[in-house]
């Protein structure tokens, strides 16, 4: 029973992954203040353009181009939870059950570069490519809750074959598990994971309508994840005397994991102009990401669960007998151990405790597979395709739609959880438009739609992600000619994935657990655009 605990800590942390931002399973998309208010930039002629439209960038003017951007994002993930155990936990009996998480990114730089001359243009950029904040669950996950209710059954139905063997009520007993399979525990969980990226590359001006580009992007992934599961108490009796009874921590589950890892990005694009249009296209390669683990792990040992078991039934066993039979204390240990003995012999208590046990031995590499120390792990960021169409039907305004194309599906991840996705990958369509209502001030809105290629076996609250539309809205002052200061703020609406799943807790008895995934986002966003 203890390995269920296990496998919930060591893998609920991993919540925290999912991107903050638009763009795919893990690729940020927002990378300058111009998407949050327009969203589609595929096709537009500007310093943003090299993240959005390379191969257009070398359209603008000669001389240094340089972006300062700061991006605020606040997210919470809301899992709804309906399961028939949670009625047992003794501090919130209720069902269905709400569980959040929090994600709060305070300051997310980036900038970008273009040096023009003549036909080319060298360009930098400096982002968050993918993750992007901190994510923290005060209070778990009902997949966390879950594992929690099976094995307090699973520790009741133990209990209750020692007593049967035993004939008298001893581990079901109100003061021990008791028969209700009731359960408190503490627990929380925190993750951030930050995706750096910086990329260099030249577009080439073949003539006046079209150019190219090449670059390369250097990623460094860097993450945390930390969380705990303590004080776990079955009925009336803490986990942990069934587990070391000398050590009241014995049954607490700890993960303190690190990881980090480097990848490389090419990237090619194009840009054709012809009188007010625009097309552009660009293409990153997958990122082949490995990330190094280096862990402190502390997890409790099931391997002294007989001994344990034998030493509580001694020791209230003695005294029983002292009581009852008015034996010394020599004798009444004696038929103690005797007893105990013979009752942990008894073939359904044997089969009880060796299927927990080989479960635990099965399932080890699972549970702390994915944050063992010195361990690799998969994490790649996918292929992305987009193209972008661009119009400008008088001077002061511009309309762009533009398309995203993530394969997720062949960005290997841990135990190839990709594979459970779509083939088609991940879509997004976005249009957008500015206007130049003086020549100091531009307005601008755009919108965004998202949509993952999910299926139900794909949904887990420990990392998910839901279809959405994102809305921004923002301005440009144009304090100079060569320097503009922007503002943006875009806010995401998301779809709800509702899942419901058969559990079997023992032969004829089942139960449902039904999930209701969703989210909220908000994103405020300002920097200034130089030309010197």
């Amino acid at each position: 029973m203890v390995n269920k605990f296990k496998t919930v800590c060591l893998t609920a942390a991993i919540a925290s992954s999912s991107a903050t931002f638009a763009g795919g399973l893990l690729t940020n998309t927002n990378q300058h203040v111009a998407f949050n208010r327009m969203m589609s930039r595929e096709a537009s002629i500007g310093i943003d353009g090299v993240y959005y439209n390379p191969a257009g960038v070398v359209f603008m003017g000669e001389g240094s181009h340089l972006a300062l951007n700061w991006q605020m994002a606040y997210q919470t993930r809301t899992i709804k939870n309906d399961y028939k155990l949670f009625t047992n936990n003794v501090n919130n009996p209720t069902t269905p059950r709400d569980f959040k998480g929090k994600a709060f990114a305070p300051v997310i730089p980036s900038f970008q570069y273009a040096y023009n001359k003549g036909r080319w243009s060298l360009q930098g950029n400096f982002a968050l490519t993918g993750g992007g904040g901190k994510c923290t669950f005060d209070n778990g996950l009902g997949s966390f809750e879950k594992i929690v209710g099976e094995t307090a059954m699973g520790a009741i139905g133990l209990a209750g074959a020692i007593d049967n063997a035993l004939g008298a009520e001893m581990f079901t007993s109100d003061k021990a598990f008791g028969k209700k399979g009731s359960y408190s525990f503490n627990s929380y969980m925190h993750g951030r994971q930050y995706y750096f990226g910086l990329s260099a590359g030249a577009a080439y001006k073949v003539n006046d309508n079209f150019s190219v580009y090449a670059g390369l992007r250097g990623i460094y992934a860097t993450c945390n994840y930390y969380g705990y599961v303590e004080n776990i108490k079955v009925g009336n009796m803490p986990l942990y005397q069934v587990l070391d009874p000398s050590k009241e921590n014995s049954a607490n589950i700890e993960l303190s994991c690190d990881q980090s890892g480097i990848g490389f990005t090419p990237m090619l694009a194009v840009d054709y102009k012809t009188g007010r249009w625009n097309f552009s296209a660009k293409y990153e390669f997958k990122t082949r990401m490995r990330l190094k683990n280096k862990s402190v792990n502390k997890l409790p040992s099931i391997g002294n669960l007989d001994d344990n078991l034998k030493n509580q039934m001694n020791k209230v066993l003695t005294g029983k007998f002292m009581h009852d039979y008015d034996l010394p204390l020599e004798q009444a240990m004696a038929k103690a151990e005797q007893t105990s003995t013979a009752v942990l012999n008894n073939p359904t208590v044997m089969a009880t405790t060796a299927g927990l046990k080989q479960q635990f031995d099965s399932k080890i590499n699972e549970a702390i597979g994915e944050y063992a120390d010195g361990k690799k792990i998969a994490g790649d960021i996918p292929s992305l395709l987009t193209v972008g169409v661009g119009y400008s039907p008088i001077d002061e305004l511009r309309i762009n739609v533009g398309f995203h194309w993530f394969d997720d599906y062949n960005a290997t991840s841990h135990n190839n959880r990709n594979k459970l996705l779509k083939k088609r990958g991940t879509l997004e369509f976005n249009a957008g438009v500015e206007y130049d209502v003086t020549k100091k001030i531009t307005v601008s809105t755009g919108w965004q739609n998202t949509n993952y290629g999910l299926t139900d076996k794909y949904m887990d609250d420990k990392s998910f992600v839901v279809g959405s539309n994102s809305v921004g809205v923002g301005g440009v002052y144009h304090i100079t000619k060569k320097l503009d200061f922007t503002v943006a703020y875009f806010h995401t609406f998301y779809n709800h994935v509702k899942t419901s799943e058969t559990v079997t807790l023992a032969p004829g008895v089942s139960n449902t657990y039904n999930s209701d995934y969703t989210r909220n986002n908000n994103a405020f966003a300002a920097g200034v655009n130089i030309t010197f």
